[in-house]
């Protein structure tokens, strides 16, 4: 009885901490770490991909077609409209939205 107090009391083994601790991170990594490194290469990737005439969506919600890239930024033509953004405001590519638009209707 007395050990299991002493025991309860000290906090327990050592090794047991550890192994908990070491199960703690790696859940964390598993499920927080490496999925958002996964969805930045992918996000990499499709910028490095643009090219002229590609119809894409910025962050902010705006439709447009690639009229020009430059280093690290492109031009988009908004229907009559020219706009400078950069890369990194595009979110997503704008045909696969155009069509999910049309397969709702």
């Amino acid at each position: 009885m007395r050990t299991v107090l002493l025991q309860a009391a000290g906090g327990g083994d050592p090794i047991i901490q550890l192994l908990f601790w070491a199960g703690i991170i790696l859940i964390f990594y598993f499920f927080m770490v490496r999925p958002q490194i996964k969805k930045s290469k992918e996000a990499k990737k499709f910028r490095e991909s643009l090219s002229k005439g590609s119809k894409v969506v910025t962050i902010g919600g705006i439709h447009g077609k690639i009229v020009e890239i430059q280093d690290k930024v492109v031009v988009l033509d908004t229907g009559g409209t020219k706009l400078r953004v950069e890369k990194t405001a595009i979110s997503s590519d704008g045909s696969t939205n155009e069509q999910e638009l049309t397969n709702k209707k």
